[in-house]
């Protein structure tokens, strides 16, 4: 009895070691530079209790349409049954937003020491075929160069031959970097060159990353930018987090005042009418369409002979005086 009680309690702090293991990053914060923890060796290498299911989606996200490019390290540090863990956070993240070409689009960019980008922004505007793509991403081993792979998403993934909306409709670029070591390549210029080019950086370091490269890469404020988890066991975790961030809230599900229809238009909203009702000038109300009744003119065919006979009169009329004009002159002019 006494080793099963032991055994429920050994399972018991395992699971609250994971639990903790997540949080935000604080700048300054002494504790985020940890060594490795229990759950974190527990974790390393082992298969992913979840594997991934491109069939199954729930959308949670309608408010907010996005160009998002994820930029995931796939070096040797990463091993496969972490890269798996990535992939099942990609696949979530998916699922947590509204997607479609007039909706928020997905692009990966994977990188080691080269850069390999998976698909773009235009490839898949449905969950099934992007989740598909994301299952077949496979590792690249070897380096870990981070600003080239910043680069080559600004340069090859951001742009509208590759998918991204063009900057007069507004849409919201964001990048989000997924990293656990430190970068072999200079990640400061390269990031802030994307951030002045209008994209938003989140950057989520695992186990071993190095803090100060990701507080360079991130946009400010970077307590709401930089993210720290101490496995690849716990990274799914984040997915509520970027899910607050990113979707934002839903206008017509906070309340609205349309009489009849609430459309979202980003953070905002406006209202529509039913079939046969048009908007008021308040744009709340509506008011049914006014029908104009259809007037058909009746002719009178006895007044229709009657013009008749009236213009033939006045036509022989007009013969007969034109005639007198006629003779007239001839007589004045044999005078």
């Amino acid at each position: 009895m006494k080793s099963f009680l032991w055994s429920v309690l050994f399972c018991a702090s395992l699971l609250l070691s994971d639990a903790l293991a997540t949080y935000q990053l604080n700048a300054g914060d002494p504790q985020l530079i940890a060594a490795q923890s229990y759950a974190q060796t527990r974790n390393n290498g082992r298969p992913p209790f979840r594997t991934l299911d491109p069939s199954k989606t729930d959308s949670q996200c309608r408010s907010r349409p996005l160009d998002l490019v994820f930029i995931i390290d796939s070096s040797r540090s990463v091993r496969p049954g972490e890269f798996e863990k990535v992939k099942i956070f990609l696949a979530d993240m998916v699922d947590t937003l509204d997607v479609g070409s007039d909706a928020t689009r997905v692009a990966v960019v994977n990188y080691a020491s080269t850069v390999k980008i998976e698909f773009l922004l235009k490839s898949h505007f449905n969950k099934p075929d992007m989740k598909k793509a994301i299952s077949r991403i496979e590792p690249l081993a070897a380096g870990t160069m981070t600003g080239l792979a910043i680069k080559t998403a600004v340069n090859e993934a951001f742009t509208e031959e590759s998918g991204a909306r063009p900057r007069s409709r507004k849409i919201t670029k964001v990048a989000i970097i997924v990293t656990d070591g430190r970068p072999q390549d200079q990640v400061e210029e390269v990031s802030a060159a994307a951030r002045a080019l209008g994209i938003e950086i989140y950057a989520v370091g695992v186990d071993r990353a190095d803090m100060r490269s990701l507080q360079l890469m991130a946009s400010i404020p970077l307590e709401d930018h930089v993210f720290y988890v101490e496995t690849y066991g716990v990274i799914e975790k984040l997915t509520s987090k970027f899910r607050k961030t990113l979707c934002g809230l839903d206008p017509c599900a906070m309340g609205h005042d349309c009489e009849h229809i609430c459309v979202n238009s980003n953070a905002s909203y406006y209202c529509q009418c039913r079939n046969d009702y048009i908007l008021n000038a308040d744009k709340k109300t509506c008011s049914l369409k006014q029908m104009k009744a259809a007037v058909v003119v009746v002719e009178d065919p006895c007044k229709c002979e009657a013009r008749l006979a009236f213009q033939k009169q006045t036509q022989a009329a007009i013969q007969q005086l034109t005639a007198k004009i006629e003779r007239l002159e001839n007589m004045v002019g044999r005078a």
